[in-house]
C-alpha cells in the first residue's frame, strides 16, 4: 500500500502525540494511535503500522524505569500468557473482524469503574494471584490481538494485585512487548508487511523516540496517588471511545 505526502505527515503527528502519551503514563500507544490511523487508512493497515513502534515504546519504557532484570524475571509468565492470547487473537483478526470484542470489553471496564455500586467484588484476583494472572493474562492478548487494546485489562490486574507505579508500567509495557512481538512474525508469515507499510513504519521511529522521551521526563514528576486517579480516568475515556466506535460501526 502506497502512503500520499499528507497521509505521512498525518501520520507522523499521530505517532507523536500518541508516543508522548505514553511516555507521560507509561502506557496507551497503540490505543491513541490506532484509531486516529484508521481515520486516514484501514484498521487492519493501522494495527500493522504500530507493529515495530510499539516495541521501541515498550522497550525504552520498561528501561526507563530501571531494574529490568527483575521486572522480567518478575512479569515474564504474564506477557506469555498474554502472548499466547495475542497468538489467537491476531489469528481470528486475520479472517474475521467484529466490532462486538470492542463492545465487551467497554462493558467489562464500565463494570470494573463501578464495580462498589454494582457491589463487585475484585479482591480474588490479589487473593489468587496464579488463577488472576492466568485469566487477565490471556485475555489481555486476546483482545490485544482483536482490537489492538490490551491495555485496560492488564490496568484492571494491576492496579487490583496492587502493583507499586513503577510495577504497572513494567508489568504492562513487558506483555505489551510479547504481544507486539507474536503480531510482527504472524503479519510477516501471512505477508501482511508490505515494503511501503515497513519503511513507513520506519520513518516513524523519527517521532516516536522525540515524543517518548519528553513524556518519560514528565511521568517522572508524577507521584503514585496522582498516577493511579489517571489510570481510572484513562480507563473511562477508553471505554466511552470503545462504545462510540461500536456504535458508529453499527449505524
Amino acid at each position: 500500500m502506497e502512503f500520499s505526502a499528507a497521509t505521512l505527515i498525518i501520520a507522523a503527528l499521530i505517532f507523536f502525540l500518541a508516543a508522548f502519551f505514553h511516555g507521560s503514563i507509561g502506557l496507551g500507544f497503540p490505543m491513541v494511535s490506532t484509531p486516529l490511523l484508521a481515520l486516514v487508512t484501514d484498521i487492519r493497515t493501522a494495527i500493522i503500522l504500530t507493529v515495530i513502534p510499539t516495541l521501541l515504546v515498550n522497550v525504552v519504557t520498561i528501561v526507563s524505569e530501571g531494574n529490568v532484570f527483575t521486572a522480567f524475571k518478575r512479569f515474564l509468565p504474564l506477557a506469555l500468557l498474554a502472548m499466547v492470547g495475542s497468538i489467537i487473537g491476531t489469528f481470528i483478526l486475520l479472517f474475521t473482524h467484529t466490532p462486538l470484542f470492542e463492545a465487551l470489553l467497554a462493558v467489562a471496564i464500565i463494570a470494573y469503574l463501578f464495580r462498589e455500586k454494582l457491589n463487585l467484588n475484585f479482591s480474588w484476583v490479589y487473593q489468587n494471584p496464579r488463577a488472576s494472572k492466568i485469566i487477565f493474562g490471556t485475555s489481555a492478548g486476546l483482545l490485544g490481538g482483536l482490537t489492538n487494546v490490551m491495555a485496560p485489562v492488564l490496568i484492571i490486574y494491576s492496579m487490583e494485585s496492587r502493583y507499586s507505579k513503577r510495577e504497572i508500567i513494567q508489568a504492562l509495557n513487558l506483555s505489551f512487548m510479547s504481544g507486539k512481538g507474536i503480531q510482527l512474525v504472524l503479519f510477516s508469515v501471512y505477508g501482511k508487511f508490505s515494503l511501503s507499510t515497513l519503511s513507513t513504519s520506519a520513518l516513524m521511529l523519527i517521532a516516536v523516540s522525540a515524543a517518548l522521551y519528553l513524556g518519560i521526563k514528565i511521568r517522572k514528576r508524577i507521584d503514585v496517588d496522582t498516577y493511579k486517579k489517571m489510570l481510572q480516568l484513562f480507563l473511562l475515556i477508553i471505554s466511552i471511545i470503545l462504545l462510540l466506535k461500536v456504535a458508529y460501526n453499527m449505524a
